[in-house]
């Protein structure tokens, strides 16, 4: 059995949809899965990356692009009312549910779906007072043991090579993205091919490095 490693954040509309799609994409695998919420964020800012909403073009192809991918797919979907926005609140909230750093996949679900389903705001206080009372909190998410896991996270994240959401790793092997599902099945179904391949990109000099 496989262990799949998936880090999430709750502003990125392709890790909602991948977290809808993964069992439909894995069936017939045997694996499990544990839920990392991580600051997408910092590991952009880290990269120097502005990610898909800091270009303005790329934005609205994002959010038509995921609209069309949910349509097509049959999963519930809206843009919230404000988009990017910042999610480490919600972070927070959901690793009070936790004890170790994860968080499991009805909370992911419900988290995703108080953002990305209705068209609400995500930080309305009304919607977040009903959003926390509908989970079994073991923290307040304003303790540091709280911020600690959330850390902790975003750290693993980066030190295993994250560089967005969602990212899934197995045996050390990160992917990337939604359109990754059926790459992460088949190196879960023991395709030979990533033994051959995997590492050919390191192998590939960049060319526009300046000397």
């Amino acid at each position: 059995m496989k262990h799949i490693d998936f880090y999430l954040d709750f502003v990125s509309p392709f890790a909602y949809l991948a977290l809808m799609r993964l069992p439909e994409e894995l069936v017939g695998i045997s694996y499990t899965v544990t839920h990392r919420p991580f600051v997408l964020g910092a590991v952009l800012k880290n990269h120097q990356n502005p990610g898909p909403a800091g270009i303005p073009p790329k934005r609205d192809w994002t959010y038509r692009h995921c609209a069309w991918l949910a349509h097509s797919l049959n999963i519930p979907f809206q843009m919230p009312a404000h988009h990017p926005f910042n999610p480490i609140g919600l972070l927070r909230l959901a690793l009070a549910t936790s004890q170790d750093g994860s968080i499991n996949r009805h909370v992911a679900t419900t988290f995703f779906q108080h953002v990305f389903v209705g068209g609400g705001d995500a930080h309305a206080p009304e919607r977040l007072a009903s959003l926390q009372a509908s989970l079994t909190l073991n923290h307040s998410p304003q303790e540091e043991t709280v911020k600690a896991m959330l850390r902790q996270n975003t750290e693993q994240a980066q030190k295993l090579g994250v560089f967005g959401a969602p990212a899934f790793v197995v045996d050390g092997k990160v992917f990337w993205g939604f359109d990754s599902l059926p790459m992460l099945a088949a190196c879960l179904r023991g395709d030979p091919w990533f033994d051959a391949h995997w590492d050919e990109p390191q192998r590939v000099q960049n060319g526009l490095t300046v000397a």
